[in-house]
């Protein structure tokens, strides 16, 4: 069970290489309840690769994350959705006709579900 006094989210140490470039060099950061962080840095600074690492898409080389107290399965999107975090991607085309709420969590609903047996 999660404990009430952890962070919302922990980042230690995430570093991520493709080849010689390092993207994110031990980055560690903590959002505590209640707080709102904005993660600012020049094009190419690493902020879409540190925060597609948090959403699953790329596996960190070094570090962790937890969500609640809990650690967050690297490379794993159907995680990060299950602990709540949700991404909207750099180059996401939003759809006008639904909210910001719905654009956010178009996709993460699941295509098919079984059906279910009347008694």
């Amino acid at each position: 069970m999660a404990s009430t006094n952890a962070p919302v989210l922990k980042l230690s140490g995430i570093t991520k290489r493709f080849g010689k470039l390092v993207a994110n060099d031990a980055i560690s950061l903590t959002l505590a309840r209640g707080e709102v962080l904005a993660l600012l840095g020049e094009n190419g600074a690493g902020k879409s690769t540190l925060m597609s690492i948090l959403f699953g898409h790329y596996v960190a080389d070094e570090g962790s994350i937890e969500v609640f107290g809990q650690p967050l399965p690297p490379g794993q999107p159907r995680a990060a959705l299950a602990a709540g975090i949700g991404m909207v991607h750099q180059h996401f085309t939003l759809a006008d006709n639904l909210t910001v709420l719905d654009n956010v969590l178009l996709g993460s609903e699941p295509l098919w579900q079984p059906f279910s047996r009347r008694s």
